[in-house]
């Protein structure tokens, strides 16, 4: 009857935990989205995405019309000034002017061809006080067009970058969560491995505190020989000693996880505690379906577009600032002078102004050709990289759906090594108590029994952790069947 009434005890105070805790412990699920919502690199996250969207603002509204109003005014001055004479001898006379200016333009980019359409009005009066008299020069309509013929044109290429630059933004935010709630996971679990680390030194210690009571006792019958007594009290000492060990390993560890997802420092002495939670999500993962949704989803496609995209730029930039160049500028409007304002409105003049200037390099000694060669070559070994990217984020994807399965398993395997080693070392320690095994077998199977829950926390850790993983390299929750750019929840 001793011998059942320990096995029974035994087997009930080793039966592995699920999703076990305290009432008021932490789970996994809660300091994930603490990380999310506290942690700096989560905060670092939010402000990547608002400057992507600001950014992208920034280049919607070059290509939208700009209205401006641009003025001088006061412009007074009073000063000695030289003024050449008509003979070529120079006087000296004091002068007293104000010309101030004020105008007011419509500018609007072009992107198809790089050039400006500006339409505007302008104001300019002319004060002499030395002679009391002032004079206005108006300008009540102008139209103008710039136009660079043979240069690099940068709002063409802004077109094809920024909408990719955006959307990677966007995405990167959705894929940044999820990398925050994996290594949420990882120092999630390094604080519950030490915690699991002193339960069972604990369990270890009182467990061998009373074998060494009746051990002694058994000494002193004469049933129990005195190395085994020794043995025992030299067990009790390295249980106490690991369960210390495992107490300030568990409160470093909680350290390092408050400090990343910004929860409340450990209380001195005490680590919070931490729920055992239920195995990961293991879904039936297809891995070309995860890479078809990864493709869909990760920032990382789009920055392989990106980067060929740039590098394709490079080429045109070396090409258009190199040959041959021309602008073209025409103007066409009204203008008028007169010495009222009023009066400056009326009889207006036609005015037309056209011009072309260019350059065109004669002699370069081969500059332009080794500038336009070097942006191929770097265009070239861009997309050989591009190319050598794009495979491996392939192989990474295929890899990790792969994994998911054989983990879950793996899980389930543990659980059940678990529940064995648990059973196995309270029958040997019942056995042990009723005489029939000896001390070595006990403590081989003590040994046993701490390494499997050990094993059941590891595996636990690698299923969440792929899991998250899985949900970093897909941007998808293949539980839920959603994706996580759409739903970053």
């Amino acid at each position: 009857m001793k011998f059942f009434y320990l096995f029974i005890i035994s087997v009930l105070g080793f039966v592995p935990a699920r999703a076990q805790g305290p009432a008021d412990s932490l789970t996994l699920a809660a300091v994930v989205a603490l990380a999310q919502g506290r942690a700096a690199v989560g905060q670092q996250a939010r402000t990547n995405r608002e400057t992507g969207y600001w950014a992208y603002r920034a280049y919607q509204a070059s290509f939208r019309p700009q209205l401006g109003l641009q003025g001088v005014l006061p412009n007074f001055s009073r000063v000695i000034a030289p003024v050449v004479q008509p003979d070529g001898t120079t006087s000296f006379q004091s002068v007293r002017i104000n010309n101030s200016m004020l105008g007011v333009a419509l500018s609007q980019n072009i992107g198809l061809t790089g050039g400006q359409v500006v339409l505007g009005s302008q104001v300019q009066r002319f004060d002499n006080f030395n002679g009391n008299t002032k004079q206005y020069n108006n300008q009540p309509f102008t139209l103008g067009l710039t136009q660079p013929i043979g240069y690099f044109n940068p709002l063409r290429w802004a077109r094809a970058v920024e909408p990719l630059r955006y959307r990677e933004s966007q995405r990167q935010f959705a894929e940044d969560r999820e990398t925050v709630a994996q290594r949420a996971t990882e120092l999630y679990f390094d604080v519950l491995v030490q915690q699991v680390n002193a339960a069972v030194a604990a369990q270890n210690a009182r467990a061998t505190a009373e074998l060494l009571r009746v051990g002694q006792e058994r000494y002193r019958l004469g049933r129990l020989s005195q190395s085994d007594v020794i043995q025992l009290e030299l067990n009790l000492l390295n249980a106490q000693q690991a369960q210390t060990q495992a107490g300030l390993d568990a409160e470093n560890a909680a350290v390092s996880l408050a400090a990343y997802a910004g929860l409340p420092g450990p209380q001195a002495g005490a680590a919070p505690a931490l729920a055992v939670p239920v195995p990961a999500p293991a879904p039936p993962v297809v891995p070309t379906e995860a890479l078809a949704q990864a493709r869909q989803h990760r920032a990382a496609p789009l920055a392989f577009q990106r980067r060929l995209l740039l590098a394709a730029r490079d080429v045109a930039y070396a090409r258009g600032t190199t040959g041959f160049q021309a602008t073209l500028l025409a103007n066409l409007g009204y203008v008028n002078q007169a010495d009222r304002l009023s009066a400056s409105y009326l009889g207006l003049q036609n005015q037309q102004q056209v011009s072309l200037a260019f350059s065109l390099p004669l002699v370069d000694w081969g500059r332009r050709q080794s500038l336009v060669r070097t942006a191929e070559l770097n265009r070239d070994q861009e997309q050989r990289n591009v190319a050598q990217d794009e495979a491996t984020f392939a192989q990474t994807v295929l890899v990790q759906a792969r994994q998911l399965g054989p983990l879950g398993q793996q899980v389930g395997l543990a659980a059940r090594a678990d529940a064995l080693a648990q059973r196995r070392y309270a029958i040997t320690r019942a056995t042990y108590e009723a005489g029939r095994l000896s001390l070595t077998d006990l403590i081989i199977a003590q040994a046993a029994k701490d390494g499997a829950r050990r094993g059941y926390i590891l595996a636990l850790r690698a299923g969440w952790v792929a899991h998250y993983r899985l949900r970093a390299l897909t941007l998808y929750d293949f539980d839920r069947q959603v994706a996580l750019s759409d739903d970053p929840s």
